[in-house]
């Protein structure tokens, strides 16, 4: 048991080494009012002067006192193996100093006063950095304990307008550590009731497992009064116990009186005042307890602790690898990176990258679905006939026959009202185009996402490969779509009547007049007009001036009635319903034809002039742009923030000896050097 202090002191020492909060290790914190008599507390349990001592806020920054018990001089002498080569029984050292033994403890408290005006000022500031003192003396035992300044209300001097909110944020840091033992001071010449100390406690220790409370200057209470009831816990229980101490006065700190010399008057004043309670209090008895106590906490808290410690040095060790080596050699570090990246970029496209989306469709699976869900629904969706009504139809056939009445429905005019509707594919074809070069781009954000340790380590470098990638895209984007507007202008240049699936047009015109003559004959229809009607329906009266019958343009005055405002209307002849029927119906077929024709050959023309051409030349360009001996430096520039996290985890495990051991690993084995017998 005795060995459990001295270790968690070392473990101290390692992560204060590193400027490292992240374990929490067992340590006495000592809380209380200003002026309540702490840091007289402090030198009672050390035997020795070294605090800065007086009126007002003395103590202005956290200090870290760690106690050591070692033998005498006398007796390190006598082993071969001395704890230290230190002459003198009793010595002290600061952290901050390292190399300095300081062996007058007057210099001690001169270098506290001097380091705290550096930090706070000479006008009552302070400051939350702490400071550490290593005390070492056969007069001690082994304790860590923390000295923080006292609770205030009103500022004072330099000190800021919310001092009482830093102090008490300043106190609440340290004392909410769970693996911390609150030793709460209060003046026994005031009220118990009222004492800040142990409201602060028992705001983070309900329970009151890791608070003892103190009573300090019982030499002190008003005359006819005792603590009596106060130390037995019957005004306030507290569940480690209150232990009662006598400190020295002002004027026997003046006197220059020795602190064993006042031990030797608190015991006569605890045996006179309380004598059934003397052999329960006073400063030895309190810093027995706080030993026992504080080896007990630690007990309990070193399996954890050591857990915490292995699973801190896993993760420290996975992210320090992840953040790279240092680079050696640039050339092949920017070679690796680029290569990469490229395989990661094409693998995506295959679907075999490494990091698979399960959230949504990404890379080839999305331009698969834009190809056969988006496009091909999009061009299955179009309607052969759309915008072409019996008017446009019939006014194209006679548009094709000129001045003359024809026999047979004209050719010209089925290809005038083909190619019309075999234009409207272009669109969703190049639409088609876009949203594959959009999936293109998202595609780099994929891959960054997945190599984020070596593309957020180089960001400039990030940015080039972005910027050559997306230079790719744009330079393929309108070659692709000329190619897909040359698909749809391939269609145009030649209609082929003679197509394998195109319909035979006798079939066709058979196949109506047959339907014709089966069928009831036609009402009336509107010619140039405005609704467009169904063939066969008559809605208009029969003595309607609008049914009689259309008179040639020749027999009435110059109009051109294909654009008159009030267009005139007639009844299709069974003619010009089966010529309009065969049109529609061929149309309608050829349409079919490109229609399958173009979804079938966009998708190939953009794979081919797109997306094997990035995924063939993608390597090839990052190297040529960017293998470039004048681009070396500036692209493998690592970013500050990747910088700075990397040194932190370097600092955590960074080399600490010649044995090559790391600040966390020293920490492994420290605890591990406790045998588990000794934990119980």
């Amino acid at each position: 048991m005795e060995t459990l202090i001295p270790v968690i002191n070392k473990l101290q020492e390692i992560f204060n080494t590193v400027g490292a909060e992240i374990i929490q290790l067992p340590q006495i914190v000592v809380v209380g009012s200003q002026s309540s008599g702490k840091s007289s507390v402090l030198e009672s349990i050390v035997g020795r002067d070294f605090l800065p001592r007086g009126s007002g806020i003395v103590t202005r920054r956290p200090l870290i006192l760690q106690l050591v018990h070692v033998s005498t001089l006398e007796e390190r002498r006598q082993t071969a193996n001395g704890e230290s080569g230190v002459q003198a029984d009793e010595w002290a050292t600061f952290l901050h100093c390292k190399h300095k033994t300081v062996l007058d403890f007057t210099e001690i408290r001169q270098e506290i006063e001097s380091e705290t005006e550096r930090t706070t000022g000479t006008n009552k500031g302070i400051s939350p950095e702490p400071l550490y003192l290593k005390i070492y003396s056969p007069h001690v035992l082994s304790l860590t304990l923390v000295d923080l300044p006292g609770i205030t209300k009103v500022p004072v001097g330099d000190q800021p307008l919310d001092i009482e909110v830093q102090v008490r944020d300043m106190i609440l840091s340290y004392i909410s550590n769970p693996n911390c033992l609150i030793l709460a001071v209060t003046a026994a010449n005031t009220d118990m009731a009222t004492s800040e100390a142990l409201k602060l406690a028992r705001d983070v220790d309900p329970d009151g497992r890791r608070t003892l409370a103190v009573l300090t200057k019982l030499d002190l209470m008003d005359a006819g009064t005792d603590a009596m009831d106060v130390l037995m816990g019957r005004v306030i229980p507290v569940k480690l116990g209150i232990i009662g101490v006598v400190n020295r006065s002002q004027q026997d700190i003046n006197s220059n009186k020795s602190i064993s010399d006042s031990l030797q008057d608190e015991q006569g004043f605890l045996q006179k005042k309380y004598p059934s309670l003397a052999n329960r209090n006073g400063t030895r008895y309190l810093a027995k307890t706080l030993n026992r106590l504080l080896m007990h906490h630690i007990r309990d808290c070193l399996p954890e602790l050591k857990t915490r410690v292995n699973v801190l040095t896993a993760q420290y060790q996975s992210v320090l690898q992840s953040y790279g080596e240092p680079i050696e050699d640039k050339n092949a570090t920017l070679l690796q990176i680029i290569t990469k990246f490229a395989t990661e970029y094409c693998n995506t496209i295959e679907g075999t990258a490494r990091n698979i989306e399960t959230s949504e469709l990404c890379g080839g699976a999305r331009m698969c679905y834009i190809f056969h869900e988006t496009f091909g629904r999009t061009l299955e969706s179009i309607d052969p006939l759309a915008g072409l009504t019996m008017l446009d139809i019939l006014t194209a056939i006679r548009n094709a026959t000129g001045p003359r009445p024809a026999l047979f429905v004209p050719e010209v005019s089925f290809e005038l009202l083909v190619k019309r509707q075999i234009k409207r594919l272009e669109e969703p074809s190049l639409r088609c185009v876009e949203l594959v070069h959009e999936e293109l781009q998202r595609i780099i954000q994929h891959c960054s996402t997945y190599n984020t340790q070596e593309l957020l380590r180089f960001p400039k470098l990030h940015e080039a490969i972005v910027e050559v990638v997306t230079g790719v895209l744009r330079r393929r984007l309108p070659i692709t779509n000329e190619m897909v507007h040359n698909l749809v202008a391939i269609e145009l240049a030649y209609i082929n009547t003679k197509h394998p699936d195109f319909i035979d047009t006798a079939v066709v015109s058979a196949s109506v007049s047959s339907s014709k003559n089966e069928a009831v004959p036609d009402g009336g229809r509107r010619w140039k007009s405005e609704k467009t009607e169904e063939p066969g329906t008559e809605d208009k009266p029969k003595g309607s001036s609008q049914t009689s019958v259309y008179s040639s343009p020749s027999r009435s005055h110059a109009v051109n009635l294909l654009d008159t405002p009030m267009p005139a209307a007639r009844k299709l002849s069974q003619r010009e319903q089966r010529d309009c029927e065969v049109i529609r119906r061929l149309i309608k077929s050829y349409f079919l034809i490109v229609r399958k024709s173009i979804q079938d050959s966009v998708p190939k023309t953009v794979m081919h002039f797109l997306v094997n051409y990035v995924k063939d030349h993608l390597q090839s360009e990052l190297v040529g742009q960017l293998y470039k001996p004048q681009l070396l430096d500036s692209l493998l520039t690592e970013s500050e923030d990747m910088a700075q996290q990397r040194n932190e985890a370097a600092n955590m495990l960074k080399v600490t000896g010649r044995g090559g051991v790391v600040a966390l690993q020293k920490a492994s084995q420290t605890i591990s050097e406790i045998r588990e017998t000794q934990l119980w």
